[in-house]
């Protein structure tokens, strides 16, 4: 192995083994906003994708790939975060879909299993009907019309009335800032901001 190679190989073993460094709130909002400069077609396919690190492709995506993309603009992977949850406690994870162990191309793209990974590993907040309660950076899970989970992310933006968060999320028209906290059955609340 050449000198390069080792290099590479140390790093990328660095980066796979190394605690993520701190996450602040702001830093989330920032990554969570730069995506709605993105197009992404909404695309919920099932795709085979590398691991660790793995993406579908940039111009498609579905709601949990945005959760997913702005963490890892800070360096936090959670496909191999769910991962590896998922193989030591495969147990508290939901069996929606009949698997029998992990499978790193889907399980952190489904917002069921988010939802446990961020309860885990993160904090489970109240839900409330006051705007003013949620933070920026917090995750927040709805369940939309015809029993479908959906996620996004509090921004430090407010609603023209200044009473809700303006929310990140991508509901099918690709990445967008939108005034629509309290649309829907809100499911979840968390704070995941390792570091």
């Amino acid at each position: 192995m050449t000198s390069v190679a080792v290099v590479a190989a140390l790093a990328a073993f660095v980066l796979l083994a190394a605690p993520a460094l701190a996450v602040t709130a702001d830093q989330l909002v920032a990554a969570a906003l730069d995506r709605t400069r993105h197009k992404v077609v909404y695309d919920p396919a099932y795709r085979t994708i590398a691991y660790p690190m793995g993406d579908v492709p940039a111009a498609t995506g579905v709601c949990t790939d945005e959760v997913i993309r702005a963490y890892r603009a800070l360096g936090i992977d959670l496909q191999r975060l769910v991962h590896e949850d998922m193989r030591a406690a495969f147990q508290f994870y939901p069996g929606n879909w009949g698997l029998k162990r992990p499978d790193p191309n889907i399980d952190h793209r489904r917002v069921p299993n988010l939802r446990v990974f961020f309860a885990r590993h993160g904090r489970s907040l109240p839900v409330t009907a006051r705007g003013a309660d949620y933070a920026p950076g917090d995750l927040v899970t709805w369940n939309l019309p015809g029993n479908l989970p959906h996620i996004g992310m509090v921004t430090d933006r407010k609603s023209a009335d200044g009473a809700r968060p303006l929310i990140v999320h991508n509901i099918g028209a690709g990445p967008v800032l939108e005034d629509m906290l309290f649309d829907y059955e809100i499911t979840g609340r968390y704070r995941y901001l390792p570091g």
